[in-house]
Order: C-alpha cells, then sequence, then structure tokens
C-alpha cells in the first residue's frame, strides 16, 4: 500500500481540517449572544420561561452561518492537507497556514459583527439596503460618527487583542491529539479507505454549506426560521449571521427595479392606476402619473400669505405620546399639537427611510423606491407635474427652500434646480461664517434666527404669497454638540428618570440633541406665528431615529413598537382649521401633505396633479415601499410582520403578514423605476 506515513499525515490532516470547522460557528454564536445581550434586553428569567425560542435561535444560526463557515474546512482540506501530501515543507507548517487562514477569517467575522453592532444602533435593523447608500453618503460625517459616538478608535484597536487570542485559541485547539490512522493491510483496501475519506469529506463540506442537508432548496433562509423564533423579530434577526445578512444585500442591490422589464412591471403598475386607466391605457399618456390628475373641490380656509412647512432632522413621533411626555425632550411638538385649531396624526408614515428618500419624496411627489432619484442625472434636466414647487407655482405661491446643511449634500446642488424652488438658500452660506456646525450643518438655532431674518426682509420686497420648505439638520449624530452651553440639564429636564437611564450617557446625549432640535423649532415656529398670524404652519420629520430609550427602566417594554420605530410626527395649524375638514382621518403620510395643501387653498375647480389623496378624503390605507399602516395595524414588508396600533408600557404582539399590500407596494416601486428608465418621459424645464 502507499506509504504509511503518508496514510497517517492525511489523517491527521483530515482530523485538524475538522477540528477548524467548529471554531468559526463559535465565534458566531458567541456574537449572537453578546449582541442580543446588548440589544436584546432579556432577562434571565425570559430565558427559562422560552427556551425553545433561544434554542432554536442559535441552532437555526448555527447551519445558516454555515453558509460561509463551511468554506474555513474547505480551504484547509484543498490548499492545505491535499498539497501537503506532496510538499514536506508544507506539511511541517500546515497547522501554521491553517491557523493563519482561519484567523484572517475571524477577523473578517469580527469586523462584520462590529458594523452590525453599529448599524443596528443606528437603524435598529442588522445589515439592510441601506448600506447601498453609504457611497453617496457624507464621508466624513461617518468617520465622525464612527470616531465619535461609536468609539472608533478602540474598536479599531481592539483588532490586535482579538488577533491575538484568536491565534492562541487556534494553535491551542490545533494541538489537541489527533486519532492514529489505522494500518491497512492491503493496497487495495487502503485505497478504497482514503478514497471514502476524501468523499466523506466533500460530502461534509456540502452537508454543513447546505445548513445540514443535502439538498440546496433546503439550504436556510429567512422565510423558515422556526415560528418560535420568528415571532420575535428581534430575535429573528439574531438569527442571521452577519455574512449571511450581508449576502442577502449584496443580492439584492438598490437598482434591481431598474433591470425589469416594462413588460414585467406594466401589470404592477395597472394594478395602483385609477380605474379609467386600467388595462394599461396609461400609456396613452404624456407620463404614467398624469393619470392621478385631480380636481379641487374648494379652498376651506382663507389663502395665508406664508406656508411654513417644518421637516425636522429625525422628529418622530414617539417622543410626544404619552408613556414619554415626562422625559420632556419634544415639549414644544406637545405645545403645538395642543394649540386651537391644530389638526394632528399620531399613526403618520414617512416617505422614505432617510433624509434623502424622504426628501424626494416630498419634492417630487413619488416614492424614491430607494433608487437616488437625487442621484440621478436624468432628474437634473427633467422634472414630473407632482413636484411641489410646480403644485404652488400653479396656486401662485412662490416656494423657497432653506437647508441647515451643505448644498452637496445628495448632490442638491444639481437637483434642486429641477425640482424649481425659486430660490435656495443653505446655512453655511448665509450664516455667519464662524457659526458653530456639526458635519451635517449649522446648529440649528442659529440656521432658523438667520431664516428668520432672511424672511422678514424678502416679505418687505415681495409680500406675494410664498411657501417656505425649511429642513433642520441638528438632530443627527454623532452628538457632539456643548448642550449645556444652551440650557440642558439633564437632571433637571428628566427629573424622576430610572438612575439606569441616567447612567446611560450615550443615550442621554441623544435625548439632549433631540430636546435642543424640539427647542430651536418651535421657537422659530412661535416667531413666525407671531409675525404672520395668518400663516399655514406644517410640521414632520423626515425620517424617525430612536430616541427613546428602551430597557433602561423607563417602561417594561425593551423593544419599540413598529409604530414607535417608524412612525414621524405631524401636525398642523392655521387659525381657522377645524377637525370636520380631515375626514376624520387617523393616518396619514408625507404623500398626502401636498395635495392637502391644494384642497384647503385651491378655488372649486383647480387641476392638478397627486398619486397620493389629501387628508381632507378618508385614507383608510396606506402602503409605501418599506411599510403599511391601516387604521388599526402598521407593517414593515422587509420584515413581513405587523402589529396593532395600540399604545403600550407593555409587549404588543407581533403577527405574521400575509402579504396583503405587496402588489400594491410593488406597483409604487415599478411606477418610480418606469420613470427611471423613460426619462425620455419628463417634462423639459
Amino acid at each position: 500500500m502507499a506509504d504509511y506515513d503518508i496514510s497517517n499525515m492525511f489523517f491527521h490532516g483530515v482530523q485538524q481540517d475538522l477540528k477548524l470547522l467548529l471554531v468559526a460557528p463559535l465565534v458566531c454564536a458567541i456574537f449572537r449572544a453578546i449582541f442580543i445581550a446588548v440589544y436584546g434586553h432579556y432577562t434571565l428569567n425570559d430565558i427559562v420561561k422560552n427556551p425553545a425560542k433561544f434554542y432554536h435561535s442559535f441552532r437555526y444560526g448555527f447551519w445558516w452561518g454555515m453558509d460561509w463557515n463551511a468554506y474555513v474546512l474547505l480551504y484547509s482540506f484543498v490548499l492545505v492537507t491535499m498539497p501537503s501530501l506532496f510538499f514536506s515543507d508544507l506539511y511541517a507548517y500546515a497547522d501554521t497556514v491553517r491557523a493563519i487562514g482561519l484567523c484572517v477569517w475571524l477577523v473578517v467575522l469580527y469586523v462584520a459583527f462590529v458594523g452590525k453592532m453599529i448599524f443596528y444602533y443606528h437603524y435598529h435593523d442588522i445589515y439592510n439596503h441601506l448600506i447601498w447608500l453609504a457611497h453617496h453618503a457624507n464621508k466624513r460625517n461617518l468617520l465622525d460618527i464612527f470616531f465619535n459616538q461609536n468609539h472608533g478608535a478602540l474598536l479599531l484597536v481592539s483588532v490586535i487583542p482579538y488577533i491575538a487570542l484568536c491565534h492562541i485559541m487556534t494553535t491551542a485547539w490545533l494541538s489537541t491529539p489527533t486519532l492514529a490512522c489505522p494500518r491497512i493491510s492491503t493496497d487495495t483496501t487502503a485505497y478504497l479507505f482514503f478514497a471514502a475519506v476524501f468523499l466523506a469529506m466533500v460530502a461534509v463540506f456540502y452537508f454543513c454549506r447546505f445548513g445540514g442537508t443535502f439538498k440546496h432548496q433546503d439550504k436556510p433562509e429567512w422565510d423558515e426560521i422556526p415560528v418560535v423564533v420568528k415571532d420575535d423579530i428581534f430575535m429573528a434577526k439574531a438569527t442571521v449571521d452577519d455574512m449571511c445578512a450581508l449576502e442577502i444585500v449584496w443580492r439584492h442591490p438598490m437598482n434591481e427595479l431598474l433591470k425589469h422589464t416594462d413588460e414585467f412591471a406594466a401589470p404592477l403598475i395597472d394594478g395602483i392606476m385609477p380605474a379609467q386607466y386600467k388595462n394599461e391605457a396609461w400609456k396613452n399618456l404624456p407620463m404614467p402619473i398624469e393619470a392621478f390628475r385631480r380636481k379641487a373641490k374648494g379652498a376651506l380656509i382663507k389663502r395665508p400669505r406664508h406656508i411654513f412647512l417644518m421637516f425636522a432632522e429625525s422628529y418622530e413621533q414617539a417622543p410626544v405620546d404619552p408613556f414619554f411626555e415626562n422625559l420632556h425632550i419634544a415639549d414644544g411638538g406637545r405645545r403645538f399639537m395642543d394649540l386651537p385649531n391644530t389638526f394632528n396624526l399620531s399613526n403618520f408614515l414617512s416617505g422614505g427611510t432617510r433624509s434623502r428618500t424622504s426628501l424626494v419624496a416630498m419634492f417630487l411627489g413619488i416614492y424614491d423606491a430607494e433608487l437616488e432619484i437625487n442621484e440621478n442625472q436624468k432628474f437634473w434636466r427633467g422634472t414630473l407635474p407632482t413636484r411641489l414647487p410646480q403644485v404652488m407655482r400653479e396656486m401662485g405661491y412662490r416656494s423657497y427652500f432653506w437647508y441647515g446643511g451643505e448644498k452637496n449634500a445628495g448632490s442638491l446642488m444639481h437637483f434642486l434646480p429641477a425640482v424649481g424652488f425659486d430660490g435656495v438658500f443653505f446655512a453655511p452660506d448665509i450664516c455667519p461664517p464662524d457659526s458653530p456646525r456639526t458635519w451635517v450643518g449649522v446648529y440649528d438655532h442659529i440656521f432658523l434666527s438667520e431664516a428668520a431674518r432672511r424672511i422678514e426682509e424678502m416679505e418687505r420686497e415681495d409680500d406675494s404669497p410664498a411657501l417656505h420648505f425649511i429642513y433642520t439638520t441638528s438632530n443627527h449624530g454623532p452628538y457632539k454638540m456643548p448642550l449645556a452651553d444652551y440650557g440642558f440639564d439633564a437632571r433637571k429636564i428628566f427629573d424622576g428618570a430610572p438612575e439606569k437611564l441616567m447612567a446611560d450617557h450615550a443615550m442621554i446625549k441623544k435625548m439632549g440633541t433631540y430636546w435642543y432640535s424640539d427647542k430651536a423649532l418651535f421657537e422659530f415656529v412661535n416667531e413666525m406665528r407671531s409675525r404672520y398670524p395668518d400663516s399655514l404652519f406644517i410640521v414632520t420629520g423626515d425620517h424617525s431615529v430612536g430616541a427613546i430609550p428602551f430597557g433602561d427602566g423607563l417602561i417594561e417594554r425593551r423593544e419599540p413598537t413598529l409604530r414607535e420605530q417608524h412612525g414621524t410626527f405631524f401636525a398642523m395649524n392655521h387659525r381657522e382649521l377645524l377637525p370636520s375638514m380631515f375626514a376624520g382621518n387617523t393616518i396619514g403620510s408625507h404623500m398626502s401633505i401636498m395635495p392637502t395643501i391644494v384642497e384647503l387653498l385651491a378655488e372649486k375647480g383647480h387641476e392638478y396633479v397627486s398619486l397620493f389623496p389629501p387628508l381632507t378624503e378618508h385614507i383608510s390605507r396606506i402602503v409605501t415601499p418599506y411599510h403599511w399602516l391601516t387604521e388599526k395595524n402598521i407593517g414593515v414588508f422587509k420584515d413581513g410582520r405587523y402589529q396593532t396600533l395600540e399604545m403600550s408600557p407593555e409587549n404588543i404582539p407581533m403577527r405574521e403578514d400575509d402579504g396583503r399590500w405587496k402588489k400594491e407596494r410593488d406597483g409604487w416601486c415599478e411606477l418610480t423605476a418606469w420613470l427611471a428608465r423613460h426619462p425620455d418621459l419628463l417634462y423639459e424645464l
């Protein structure tokens, strides 16, 4: 038979390979446990009451993670064990080469884990499509947040002891004894035996790679997470190893919609069209969204000379909810809601999940659908009849955009001319050069003070009606503002808050920044109300950010509800507004703001184009590319889950969604993609 030493080398190498196979899943399990401990806020009693949930999360996560971790076995077997049979020098250093390869992979897992921890801190989610948007983000701001809010320097340094620990652990594990190769009497038997071992190794790889099965179609995936786990959406997310989550994101790039054919998209768009334009009759129009042309029913209030549309960074609904009013971080918003003739909705969705997508939706009247319309040069040269400034111009209003940040943010310097504002003002250009600022923009109180001064000057030069779209920036990471300089005293403002919360310094800074932004925002609103008492005021946030602490002893719940996680603030005020004007609505979205303004102010028969109904008509459901809202429930498409809209200090059950509004969601997305694929349909500027 073949030389016994070679046989023993082969048998020893195979066992070393199998040893390595266990290390990465163990590290992933440790990372999963850390993630659950930090963000899950479970108690020992929670684990004792439902051990199956935690067991199946780690079990299913182990097999799912093998989709990537199995390659450690392939690396060691194919690139170390087999070649070392022919190269004696390689065999002498085989364990060192194995250890180096494994350590490299463990470092990759560590970087992915740390990134996931940071990502969840900011977005309350594991890796998702927002990763694709980083290439257009402000890189300086991202670095500032990483180093100053997320302790980036410490995380970078931590890689060194982590590598050392991995090396020590791997070397020690590989040093454990292996079984001796059995002696076989004949060459034929030996060759058959080692061929069987070789095939067994191939089988082990595929068995692990396919998640504990030999069938590729049975590989673990999100839809198959055990029900006992998936009923808890946090644990379901914790089940997904970081590399698997990144793979899902990689397989679903942002621009996937743009690859769809017109034949594929047309039936979905047909599903959202008004009755008279179904069966693809909308294709005969100059532009598909012309099918949504409307006629105003007649003005409901006296035409104001000023409309202030306040678009506040990360200003959400939860801080004004009754359970959190004692935090006093949104007292300005609460007082505004309580004013006579204020209409507000506590169940309100943004047009996007982040600033740019929400801004595009507000400006253009279509969902961005993560296509980054503001970065699309086709939309710098053409436009839509639904754009806000154009709709306002047709009613006799000038439109001005005021932004607390830079003109290069989101390519606004190129995108805004096509939007059509009569004037655009960026805080760094209009505020004093030495104005304190974050990476995102000038401090809100300075920016808003300068905007107020300039609006007064403009009023003296031209008193024709004007819409002022004002977008603040300060309520944004890395939350380094010197809050004490602007009156923030955590002990005084959060009087009575649990000590556990007061000891959470990162959360206190975040809440303090929210307090500051609320204060600056409504000081401006109150000044404008006093100066221009006939004005219409609309206050909303671009998206939610998670300003409320959970797990710090404030309420029993340790997780936000879907409503708290996705709901943004909305309230509008005018001295003639009456509840009877709003058709008994209890839900709304950004997409209804523009048509609501038209229906409040325009004369009867005035034509305009809006894909979505105004709040003066009853709205029974809202469907966005990201979430849906009815008068009783809120759901998130990505998670396939929904909850009731009730406000409770206790946990609210999460239910599995049946995909009831998916086709409608797909229709809105396909409509945006259709316009992006057919720039020739855009109206010339």
